[in-house]
C-alpha cells in the first residue's frame, strides 16, 4: 500500500448543476443554493454554486448547440475564439475562465458536477482516473457515511485520453449521477440523495482542511472499456431495443450469451462479447443520438494511500 498524500487545503470549491439544462436536480439545487449560498458553508470552505448551461436550463433541453460537458477538452479550451462557435463552446470558455484555466496553480480546488440519468444507476460517483488522491477520498468518505444508497464509482476516461467534462477544468473534479429520473422531470427522492450527497462531500473537504487523516484503503470501480450500439438496419435506424432482462440492470454482471437486444419481431439477441462485464448506462435517453445503447465496464480493485492536510 502507497504511502500517505499530503495537498493543500482545499477553500475554492464550485458545485455546478445544469450542466445538461434538463437533468432537474442539479437545475433545482443550484438555482436553490444560489439564494440560499450559506447551506454550502462550512468552517473552512464555502463552496459557490454555478448554474453551468443558462440558456439549455431555461428551455429545458440537454444543450443549446452542443453538450456542454464534451466541451472541456484541451483542445476546445485553446482554440482561438470564432463567431461560429457553438454556445456550449463559448460558454466552456467562460467557465474555463472562471473557476481554471484548466490545469493551472490558479484554477479551482475542486468542482463537483450535478447529473441524472435516466438509467437505473442509483447514486453514481464519476470520477475521471483513480489516481487522484482527493476524488478517491471523498468517494469512499460518501460510501462510509451513506453505506444505504449503495454508492458505486465509476471511471470515465481511458487511459490517454483527453478529459472533456466540466470538472476536469479544476485541479479536482467529482461528478454525482443519479437516476433514474425522466429528463426534464424532478423527482423527490432523487432530489434528496442528491442534496445529501453534496453536504456530505463539503463535510469530507471540511474535514480533510482541518487536518484529519484519512487511512489508505481499497475499493472496487468500474472502469469505462467501451460502448455497444442498438442494432440497426441498412438504413441506420434502430432495429433492436434493450431486452427487458437487461432494462435496470446497470452494475449487473452480464455474461456472454445473456440477453441485451429484442427486435420487433420478438427475436431476442445475446451478447456476444467474450468475457463478463458490466454494463452501465443501460437505455439512456440522451445517449441515443451518440449511438450508444449501453456503456462497458469493468470492474477494478483499487488501492488508495493515506491523506492529508499538507502543513506548512
Amino acid at each position: 500500500m502507497p504511502g500517505t498524500v499530503y495537498v493543500d487545503p482545499l477553500h475554492r470549491v464550485a458545485v455546478a448543476g445544469g450542466t445538461h439544462g434538463n437533468e432537474m436536480s442539479g437545475v433545482f439545487l443550484v438555482k436553490h443554493w444560489l439564494k440560499h449560498s450559506s447551506q454550502l458553508e462550512r468552517d473552512t470552505v464555502s463552496a459557490v454554486p454555478l448554474l453551468s448551461n443558462p440558456k439549455a436550463s431555461e428551455k429545458g433541453v440537454r444543450y443549446y448547440e452542443k453538450d456542454l460537458n464534451r466541451c472541456f477538452t484541451l483542445d476546445i479550451l485553446s482554440a482561438p475564439d470564432s463567431p461560429d462557435d457553438p454556445y456550449e463552446v463559448l460558454r466552456a470558455k467562460e467557465i474555463n475562465r472562471l473557476l481554471g484555466p484548466r490545469g493551472s496553480a490558479n484554477a479551482y480546488d475542486m468542482i463537483l458536477d450535478l447529473h441524472n440519468t435516466t438509467s437505473n444507476m442509483g447514486v453514481c460517483l464519476i470520477v475521471s482516473r483513480v489516481h487522484n488522491a482527493v476524488e478517491m477520498h471523498a468517494c469512499q468518505y460518501i460510501q462510509t457515511h451513506l453505506p444505504h444508497y449503495n454508492p458505486r464509482i465509476y471511471v470515465y476516461a481511458k487511459p490517454g485520453t483527453d478529459l472533456y467534462s466540466v470538472d476536469s477544468v479544476a485541479k479536482c473534479g467529482l461528478g454525482f449521477e443519479l437516476g433514474p429520473q425522466p429528463q426534464g422531470v424532478v423527482r423527490a427522492d432523487i432530489l434528496q440523495k442528491m442534496k445529501t450527497v453534496i453536504e456530505m462531500t463539503l463535510d469530507f473537504i471540511n474535514h480533510l482542511n482541518k487536518g484529519m487523516e484519512f487511512p489508505a484503503f481499497e475499493t472496487d470501480t468500474y472502469q469505462c472499456s467501451g460502448q455497444v450500439d442498438f442494432p440497426r438496419s441498412s438504413d441506420g435506424e434502430i432495429s433492436a431495443v434493450i431486452h427487458p432482462s437487461l432494462q435496470d440492470k446497470d452494475f449487473s454482471l452480464l455474461h456472454p450469451g445473456d440477453l441485451i437486444f429484442l427486435t420487433l419481431d420478438g427475436q431476442s439477441i445475446p451478447y456476444s462479447g467474450e468475457k463478463p462485464i458490466y454494463p452501465v448506462f443501460i437505455n439512456e435517453a440522451a445517449y441515443y443520438e451518440k449511438k450508444i445503447a449501453f456503456i462497458l465496464a469493468e470492474k477494478i480493485r483499487v488501492s488508495v494511500p493515506a491523506l492529508r492536510r499538507q502543513t506548512h
